[in-house]
């Protein structure tokens, strides 16, 4: 099994970046593939329908999202919706070549929860005809206190978060083509 995480955030070192690599962590220990996309690392020109070639950064993406059996998507809340660079990263997509992955969805806010652009981030996976994870990662107002390595302290946002992983985890294996024990 193969997942592509893409992390939303144009800041260096976000908390929605940080919440990604713990969970990067948690994929890999269980024996399954990841490709990382940092949008901070790898900036993409604003997507226009009428470009001939794709940006070499924005082909690299759509053909990491193409490979994969399963989407890991994760955004900062800005004024109530996704950022504008991970938007901009989802237009790059088209349904024919994501239809039908898992997505699971990742939001830090600085508010308590940040449920609009979950909410949002949502609506665009299913107009790309992707299938939305049941359960997503929510975090926001402080509550995302880490160490070094981004690794949350608090036990119950852990529980949260491996409870989320896990459903995606056995959605993905449900439902992606191809898919042996053996291979994830």
């Amino acid at each position: 099994m193969k997942i592509t995480m893409i992390a939303g955030s144009n800041r260096e070192g976000a908390a929605s970046t940080m919440l990604l690599r713990y969970i990067e962590r948690q994929l890999k220990s269980n024996g399954i593939s990841v490709s990382f996309i940092d949008l901070y690392e790898l900036p993409l020109p604003l997507f226009s329908p009428q470009s001939g070639e794709l940006h070499p950064n924005a082909g690299m993406v759509v053909e990491e999202v193409i490979s994969a059996d399963g989407l890991v998507l994760a955004t900062p809340e800005y004024h109530g919706s996704i950022s504008g660079a991970l938007k901009n990263a989802l237009d790059y997509l088209q349904p024919s070549q994501v239809a039908g992955k898992t997505v699971l969805a990742v939001s830090s806010a600085g508010g308590p929860v940040g449920v609009g652009s979950l909410l949002h981030l949502q609506s665009i996976v299913r107009n790309l005809h992707c299938v939305n994870n049941p359960e997503w990662i929510s975090t926001g107002g402080g509550y995302l206190s880490c160490d070094a390595d981004g690794t949350p302290l608090d036990e119950d946002l852990k529980a949260r978060i491996q409870s989320a992983v896990t459903s995606f985890v056995r959605l993905t294996r449900a439902i992606a083509p191809g898919i042996t024990a053996a291979q994830g």
